[in-house]
C-alpha cells in the first residue's frame, strides 16, 4: 500500500472553519489507539482498585527497569485483550515504569477525555471529506513518531480479526511495521512479552463444560475472568518474559539477509513460541489423564515391537506381556492433580511456619532457571537429607511460578495412604533395583521418555536415598542414564539439569540416622510413622537453605564432544553420564550453604582434647572463617548478619541438647572463659552437622596432610602434588572431585589461603618454597583433622581384611563383622573417635579396598601399602 503524505487540515472560510482547525490543533493525528498521559482521579482510583488483586513481582519488573535508556519499548501479549492493555497501562504507570499508551490495532473510547473524543471525531470527518478515506496511523507515520518520542506500544499477536486483516485485506501488519521502523533508526526497539495467569493449572486436553461455556483457565472468558479476579484476589499474577532486542535480532546471521516479509513471519512465530514456552514453564504441559498417558506409552510402535520380541524370545503369549506392562505402568505412574498441589502448598506452608524459622533461596539464579526452562524440560537434582526436601523444594518452585515437577520416589513410599497422595502431587515410583526385570525396566524407560516428550519437569535424587552422614553421597547413575538415553532418542530438544542444595540448621530424622549409622536396621516406611511424626511439630528446627546452581544444558554439554548424539554408542554415552553425575555432585557442593551449626560442630570435633573453652572455640572458628572467605563459600545469612550471635546460639542449642556439657557454672567467668566438655555419646550427632559443610574443607585437609607428611617446616608446592593426589584417590568414594581440575590447582589455592591466614609464608629467596609458621603447624592440624574420622574408619576395615581370608566371611555378613570389630577397637582405644564407627563409611572403605584388589588377608603387599599410609597419617594427627 502506497504511503499517503501527511496532510494538514483544510482551511475553511468563515468562523466555523477556524474553530475546527483550532480544535484539531493543526493535525489530523487524533486516534483511539492512544491512551492519555493522565486520566481523571476517579478513573485512576477505579482502575487501581479493579486491578489490585493482580500481583506483579518486583523481580519481574526489574527486567523492564534495567533496559537501555534510549530503548523504544513495545509490550507483547499473545491474545488481544483490553483487560490486559488497561492493566499494564495502569500498573506500570503507578510503578514509574515505561507504560503502554499506543495500542496497535486497539480502539479505546471509554477512558478518553471528552475533548479528545471530539477531536478524534472531527479529525475523521474532516479527513474523509477532504481525502475520501479514513486516516491511518500507520500510513501517516503517527505510530512511528509517537514511539520515537518516547511513548510505549502494546501489541497483541493473536486476535479474532487480525489474521483476516493482514492476509485478506492486506492491511498493515504491526510486526512488519516495527521491523521497518527498526531498519531506519539506530535506537533499539525492545519487544517485551507479557503473560497474565488466572490459574497455574495447565489446560486440559479434554475441556470441561465450564471450560466450554466460560473459557479455559489459561484464557478465560469475561465472566470467568471477573469471577476469578474477585474470588481469588492475589492469586492472579503477571509475568514478564525475556525482552527481545529487535535491532540485534535483525542483525543475526540467520535472518539478516531475508526479506522483511519473511522476517516478520519468523519474528511472530518466535514470539509466540516464547510466550507458549513461558506459560508452559509455569503451568506445565497440557493436562492428560493417567489413562491417556498410559495408552500413549503402551501403544507406541517402538514399544509394541519390543513387546513382540520379548514375548517371542520367552515364548510367552503377547496378551500376558501386555497385561504385565499395564500393571507396571500402574505401579510406576504419577496421577498428577492440580487440586492436590494447591492443598499441599497450604499444608507445607503451615509445616514450615510451625517447625522452621523460614527458608532462604538465591532468587537471582532461580530466575535464570525460570528463563532456561523455556528451552526444555528441567531435571531438578537436589541433595537429599530429609523427607522435607521434596516438600520444601516443590513449595519454593510453586510459589516462584515454576511448574511443579514429577518426582522420582522410591517404591517404599507408595504405602497407603501416602502413596496415592504422593502420586497426586506428581510422584512416580521406582524400584531400588531393575536387575533381571527386563520388561519393567523398559516400561519405566518409556514412561520417562513420555514425561520428557510431553514437557514435564522431573525431580530426581542423584544420591539414591537420604544421606545418613550429612555429606553428599556418590552419584547413583541409573535414572540419569535413562534420562540421557531418552534425550538421545529425541524425547526433547534440550534438557536442563539443575543441581540444587537443600540444607537445614537441624535435621528432623537425626535420631533414626544415627541409629542406622551405628549398625541399626532402617525401619520401613509405614502408616505408624505418619502418626509418630506429630511429635516433630512440637520442636523448632531452625532455617532451611535452598540454593540453585546454574542449569547445565545437555545440548551444550554434548556439543563439546564434536559428534552427533545419534552416533554415540552406549559405552560412550555411559562415560558422559558418569562424568555428568560427578559434575552434578560437585555443583551441589559449590552452592552448599555453610551453617553456624556445621561450623561449630566441625570446630568442636577437631579439638585435640575433650575439654575446651568458648574462647578457644571461637579462635578455631575464626581460622575456618578466613579459609571459607578465601573459597568464596556461601554463608548462612545468620552468620553474615551477626556471626557472634549465630555461634552463641548454636553453642546454647548444643548445650541444651547435651551434645556438649558445661564444665563449671561459675558466674564470674566471662563468656570466653566458659568451658565445655564433649559428650562422647553425642559425637555422631556433631559429626553429622560437621559433614554438612565438610566439602569446602577437603582440599585444604588434603593439602595440610601433604604438608604434615613432609615432616619439615619447609616445603615446595610441587612436592605436595603426589601426597594430595594420593589422598584424593584414597577417599574417592567419600568426596567427589572434578577429574578435569588437576591437584596442583587445589594445592596452590589452599596454599594461598594459608598464606592469607599466616599459616605459611613464602620463602624470601627460594622460588615455589614456603615455610610453616610456629602457629601455622597447629592450624594445619585443624584442617587435617577433618580426615581423622575417615582414617580411623578405614583402618577398622583394613584390620578386618588383615585378619580374615577372602572367603572366610560371606559378603552379606561382612558389615556386621566389621561393626563388631570397630566397637572392640574403640573400647581398646585403638581408635579414638566414636564417629568413626559408621556403617556407611565402612561400606565405602570396603568398596575402595576391593577395587584395589584387597579381598582378604592373603593380599599382604597391598594391605601393607595402605596400612602404612593410614598409620603414618594418624601419627601426625595424634591428640
Amino acid at each position: 500500500m502506497a504511503k499517503m503524505e501527511k496532510a494538514a487540515p483544510q482551511e475553511y472560510s468563515g468562523p466555523s472553519n477556524r474553530w475546527v482547525n483550532k480544535i484539531l490543533r493543526g493535525s489530523y493525528d487524533h486516534y483511539t489507539c492512544l491512551l492519555p498521559d493522565k486520566i481523571g482521579n476517579f478513573s485512576n482510583l477505579l482502575l487501581k482498585l479493579f486491578y489490585s488483586g493482580i500481583k506483579v513481582d518486583d523481580r519481574q519488573t526489574e527486567i523492564i527497569a534495567h533496559l537501555e535508556e534510549n530503548a523504544i519499548v513495545v509490550y507483547i501479549t499473545k491474545f488481544k485483550s483490553f483487560f490486559e492493555y488497561l492493566f499494564y497501562y495502569n500498573r506500570y504507570r503507578q510503578e514509574n515504569l515505561p507504560y503502554p499508551q499506543i495500542g496497535f490495532d486497539y480502539k479505546v473510547y471509554i477512558w478518553q477525555p471528552f475533548s479528545r473524543i471530539v477531536r478524534i471525531f472531527l479529525a475523521k470527518v474532516d479527513f474523509v471529506l477532504r481525502y475520501q478515506a479514513w486516516p491511518d496511523p500507520y500510513d501517516r507515520g503517527y505510530l512511528k513518531e509517537e514511539l520515537i518520542n518516547g511513548r510505549c506500544g502494546f501489541l497483541s499477536l493473536v486476535g479474532e480479526k487480525n489474521f483476516y486483516r493482514r492476509f485478506v485485506k492486506a492491511e498493515t501488519d504491526p510486526i512488519h511495521y516495527l521491523i521497518e521502523i527498526q531498519k531506519t533508526i539506530d535506537r533499539p526497539i525492545y519487544l517485551i512479552p507479557q503473560l497474565m495467569f488466572f490459574s497455574k493449572n495447565a489446560r486440559r486436553e479434554s475441556p470441561t463444560m465450564i471450560d466450554i461455556l466460560f473459557g479455559p483457565e489459561d484464557k478465560p472468558g469475561k465472566l470467568r475472568r471477573l469471577f476469578t479476579l474477585f474470588k481469588n484476589s492475589g492469586r492472579v499474577f503477571a509475568e514478564v518474559s525475556e525482552p527481545l532486542n529487535l535491532k540485534r535480532y535483525l542483525n543475526s546471521e540467520e535472518i539478516r539477509h531475508q526479506s522483511t516479509e519473511y522476517q516478520s513471519l519468523v519474528l511472530r512465530r518466535d514470539l509466540l513460541v516464547q510466550l507458549n514456552a513461558h506459560r508452559q514453564s509455569i503451568t506445565g504441559p497440557v493436562r492428560k489423564s493417567r489413562i491417556e498417558l498410559k495408552e500413549s506409552i503402551l501403544t507406541t510402535e517402538r514399544f509394541q515391537r519390543f513387546m513382540e520380541t520379548y514375548a517371542e524370545n520367552r515364548d510367552i503369549p503377547i496378551h500376558q506381556v501386555r497385561r504385565k506392562a499395564d500393571a507396571y505402568i500402574e505401579e510406576i505412574a504419577a496421577n498428577y492433580k492440580p487440586a492436590f498441589i494447591t492443598v499441599a502448598s497450604v499444608i507445607v506452608g503451615w509445616l514450615i511456619r510451625s517447625m522452621f524459622d523460614g527458608f532462604t533461596t538465591n532468587h537471582e539464579i532461580l530466575n535464570k532457571v525460570k528463563h532456561m526452562s523455556l528451552k526444555g524440560p528441567l531435571v531438578l537434582v537436589p541433595s537429599h537429607k530429609s523427607h522435607i526436601d521434596y516438600l520444601i523444594l516443590d513449595y519454593v518452585l510453586y510459589h516462584n511460578n515454576l511448574s511443579v515437577p514429577h518426582i522420582a520416589a522410591g517404591k517404599n513410599l507408595s504405602f497407603w495412604p501416602l502413596g496415592p497422595l504422593f502420586r497426586g502431587v506428581g510422584a512416580f515410583f521406582l524400584r531400588r533395583s531393575f536387575r533381571g526385570a527386563v520388561l519393567y525396566s523398559r516400561v519405566f524407560t518409556e514412561y520417562i521418555h513420555k514425561l520428557l516428550e510431553e514437557g514435564y519437569n522431573i525431580e530426581q535424587f542423584i544420591e539414591g536415598g537420604r544421606s545418613r552422614t550429612g555429606k553428599l553421597l556418590m552419584p547413583k547413575l541409573g535414572l540419569l542414564s535413562i534420562l540421557m538415553k531418552a534425550y538421545q532418542n529425541g524425547a526433547c530438544k534440550d534438557m536442563l539439569i539443575v543441581p540444587i542444595y537443600v540444607g537445614y540448621d537441624r535435621i528432623i530424622e537425626e535420631k533414626s540416622y544415627l541409629h542406622e549409622l551405628g549398625g541399626g536396621q532402617k525401619e520401613p516406611e509405614n502408616i505408624l510413622q505418619v502418626f509418630r511424626a506429630r511429635k516433630f511439630l512440637k520442636k523448632r528446627y531452625g532455617k532451611i537453605y535452598i540454593q540453585f546452581h546454574e542449569p547445565i544444558s545437555v545440548d551444550q554439554l554434548l556439543s563439546q564432544y564434536g559428534r552427533p548424539l545419534a552416533d554415540m554408542k552406549s559405552k560412550e554415552l555411559n562415560a558422559i553420564t558418569r562424568k555428568l553425575g560427578y559434575q552434578i555432585i560437585n555443583a551441589i557442593n559449590r552452592v552448599t550453604v555453610v551453617t553456624p551449626h556445621g561450623l561449630v560442630a566441625g570446630a568442636i570435633l577437631n579439638f585435640t582434647k575433650e575439654q575446651f573453652s568458648n574462647g578457644e572455640l571461637l579462635s578455631v572458628i575464626a581460622t575456618y572463617m578466613k579459609y571459607l572467605a578465601a573459597q568464596d563459600a556461601k554463608l548462612a545469612d545468620t552468620i553474615v548478619s551477626d556471626q557472634q550471635r549465630a555461634f552463641d546460639k548454636v553453642v546454647e542449642s548444643y548445650t541444651q541438647r547435651k551434645f556438649i556439657e558445661p564444665v563449671s557454672k561459675n558466674k564470674e567467668e566471662t563468656d570466653t572463659e566458659k568451658k565445655f566438655l564433649i559428650n562422647e555419646n553425642r559425637r555422631l550427632h556433631l559429626e553429622y552437622y560437621k559433614n554438612n559443610c565438610i566439602a569446602f574443607f577437603i582440599p585444604a585437609a588434603y593439602t595440610a596432610m601433604a604438608i604434615l607428611e613432609k615432616d619439615s617446616f619447609r616445603f615446595s608446592a610441587s612436592d605436595l602434588r603426589a601426597g594430595y593426589g594420593f589422598w584424593q584417590s584414597f577417599y574417592k568414594y567419600e568426596f567427589a572431585y572434578d577429574v578435569d581440575i588437576r591437584s596442583e590447582f587445589h594445592v596452590r589455592k589452599s596454599i594461598k589461603a594459608f598464606i592469607d591466614d599466616g599459616i605459611v609464608i613464602p620463602h624470601q629467596t627460594l622460588p615455589d618454597t614456603y615455610d610453616v609458621t610456629p602457629a601455622g603447624f597447629r592450624k594445619l592440624k585443624l584442617f587435617a583433622f577433618f580426615l581423622k574420622t575417615y582414617f580411623e574408619a578405614y583402618w577398622i576395615v583394613l584390620n578386618f581384611f588383615m585378619r580374615n581370608p577372602q572367603d572366610a566371611v560371606k559378603p552379606k555378613d561382612r558389615i556386621k563383622k566389621i561393626t563388631a570389630r570397630g566397637n572392640r577397637m574403640y573400647k581398646r582405644k585403638e581408635v579414638e573417635r566414636k564417629e568413626a564407627l559408621s556403617k556407611v563409611t565402612y561400606q565405602n572403605a570396603i568398596e575402595f579396598f576391593t577395587s584395589k584388589g584387597i579381598k582378604g588377608s592373603d593380599d599382604t603387599e597391598k594391605i601393607e601399602i595402605y596400612a602404612s599410609a593410614i598409620q603414618n597419617a594418624l601419627k601426625y594427627l595424634q591428640s
